[in-house]
């Protein structure tokens, strides 16, 4: 018996909402509000690396995200507090029958917070009808560092995304003032998939943001990167703005990027955050 997919079949969309805030308590950080309805869940707060650093792993039950699922994530970090997010495994968008799914990520960071927004990559089928937005509101000397991994189909089967539509929008502002804006659209006919200007044939693309605050932190730092590699070769680069560092993988191993941006994280985060690199426990299951 061939499989149905989510997408195909007779069911509700799932509408769904999980909000979090993260507050520290004296050297801690914990998870002093966690609201949700519909299929978003946090099971509870970890600490792998001690008090300081709550770790909060987003659950989505159905597994995938299928036409006319919208699901919103909130996550506020109050002054001082240090908030990690990751998944358990890989996102899926699942085919559609014709309407558009959309996953929104609202998150804001005190003067003084941490926000790391890890989660494993994402993978679009062909066909998928995807739209996610992504907002990062800073205030004072609040941290952020987060990434993101696409798969366009799933390329282990021989997918390729064909049809469909992704349409992508990130804003990171600090005081009210811009660090990073892009919105980007994509059919599953479109020349940017194949143009050099674009995914230029790549099955996978990556992109891993961490904000600075200090000029000071740029140069050493971009080069300590820079001698980093993906392990599979693939096309990669790594610029810092005025107040962003941004290194981009594109390819066609979604292991591979995601080896290489715990590589960077591995140096960005005790220069940046101040604490050593301790990947999750999730990431090995």
């Amino acid at each position: 018996m061939i499989p149905v997919e989510p997408a195909l079949m007779n069911a509700a969309h799932w509408q769904a909402d999980l909000s979090l805030e993260f507050s520290a308590r004296g050297m801690a950080t914990i998870l002093s509000d966690c609201r949700h309805h519909g299929p978003l869940r946090v099971q509870k707060a970890l600490y792998p690396e001690g008090e300081a650093v709550c770790q909060a792993i987003v659950l989505h039950p159905p597994s995938g995200i299928a036409g006319g699922d919208h699901l919103r994530i909130v996550a506020r970090v109050t002054e001082s507090a240090h908030a990690q997010l990751t998944t358990p495994g890989a996102g899926k968008w699942y085919r559609s029958a014709g309407d558009d799914a959309s996953q929104t990520l609202d998150f804001s960071v005190r003067d003084g917070a941490i926000l790391e927004w890890l989660p494993q990559e994402t993978i679009i089928f062909d066909g998928a009808r995807s739209r996610m937005q992504t907002r990062v509101v800073l205030t004072g000397g609040a941290r952020y560092l987060g990434w993101e991994i696409l798969c366009l189909g799933r390329s282990a089967s021989g997918e390729r995304f064909t049809h469909g539509l992704i349409a992508l929008h990130t804003r990171i502002e600090r005081e009210g003032n811009v660090v990073w804006l892009e919105r980007g659209q994509l059919a599953g006919d479109d020349p940017l998939l194949v143009s050099p200007t674009g995914w230029a044939g790549a099955s996978v693309g990556g992109t891993l943001l961490a904000t600075l605050v200090s000029r000071d932190e740029v140069g050493p730092l971009l080069e300590a990167c820079r001698t980093i590699a993906p392990p599979d070769g693939a096309d990669h680069a790594l610029t810092a703005l005025p107040n962003l560092l941004v290194a981009r993988y594109l390819g066609h191993n979604s292991e591979a990027a995601r080896l290489w941006f715990v590589s960077l994280w591995q140096v960005l985060r005790p220069a940046l955050l101040g604490r050593a690199a301790v990947p999750a426990r999730i990431w090995n299951t």
